[in-house]
């Protein structure tokens, strides 16, 4: 035992997206582990529980994919996990691991004798799936569905129903072994629940990128000392984790500021963020055209 100065190291993210069926956790997910992975899909792996929805996204890239078949036990994803870092996988994705919990409360309640005595059973079980996704090394992003229900929302002087998610189908107090959670609403905006980072708290909600990824991973890669973080103002600290031009880029409003900005930059400039003005682009054509996003939730059969 012995006394230390505290030190920020390098880490690997444990986050979790939250939200209503065909909110599009899956695809927000893959879009955050191909950030995390600097675009290196083949270093990405999803544990899919959801009837063979990761394939649904092979247009992204190349990545590898467990498929899992019930039950749906913690130790069957805890096998799963041992595979992904064995094979040297820099992103694991769960989706989703709301079906282990699941799982869980159909054993417990098939047991025989006291209810209340019965968790003993179930509860090392979940401490040990838990346990092995924050231990894991890799970045995990774990998918929960949330219970669903319907509100009344007035457009055009009507009231349409709409699909909104509610708390999320896991153990009680899961969020708190996360160190970023992102909630998703129908329309695929995300905020942030819970936020270690402090990259994404009490701002206004956005939809999730590559881009988002590639902030999380300059986060954990850091390995700045948390004494020297003290004295950073909050500006300083903006600059080194976000590039300067890719927030430029993500607070463009509209598409005549989106090319201002993509013709001050020169060609090799140009070049390396396309990905990021392309995005930025579909966006905001996105946000003025509702109807035409398609890319999230679940796809028609």
């Amino acid at each position: 035992m012995e006394l230390r100065k505290t030190e920020r190291k390098k880490a690997k993210i444990k986050m979790a997206l939250q939200g209503a069926s065909g909110s599009g956790k899956t695809y927000s997910s893959l879009l955050l582990a191909k950030g995390l992975s600097n675009g290196n899909l083949d270093k990405v792996a999803i544990i899919d529980t959801e009837n063979g929805s990761a394939d649904l996204y092979a247009h992204l890239g190349n990545y590898q994919v467990i498929s899992l078949k019930p039950p749906y036990t913690p130790e069957q994803y805890i096998q799963a996990l041992n595979i992904c870092e064995q094979a040297g996988m820099e992103v694991v994705i769960i989706d989703s691991i709301t079906h282990s919990w699941e799982e869980l409360l159909d054993f417990h309640s098939k047991l025989a004798g006291n209810s209340f005595t019965n968790w003993a059973k179930v509860t090392p079980r979940q401490k040990a799936f838990t346990d092995k996704i924050l231990q894991c090394n890799a970045h995990v992003i774990a998918t929960m569905r949330t219970k669903q229900d319907y509100v009344l929302n007035q457009k055009d002087g009507k009231f349409i129903p709409e699909k909104v998610g509610l708390k999320a189908v896991q153990r009680d107090g899961i969020d708190y072994e996360f160190t970023l959670v992102f909630d998703i609403d129908i329309k695929h905006f995300a905020v942030s629940s819970k936020d270690r980072t402090s990259l994404f708290i009490n701002k206004p909600e956005f939809i999730i990128s590559e881009h988002t990824g590639k902030k999380i991973l300059e986060w954990c890669n850091m390995g700045t000392s948390v004494s020297e973080l003290d004295n950073i103002n909050q500006t300083a600290r903006e600059k080194i984790v976000i590039p300067s031009l890719s927030t430029e880029i993500q607070n463009c409003n509209s598409f005549a500021e989106l090319l201002v900005l993509y013709k001050k930059q020169d060609t090799q400039q140009q070049e390396a963020y396309r990905s990021d003005f392309e995005f930025k682009k579909n966006q905001l054509f996105a946000i003025t055209n509702p109807q035409n996003i398609s890319n999230y939730g679940n796809q028609p059969q």
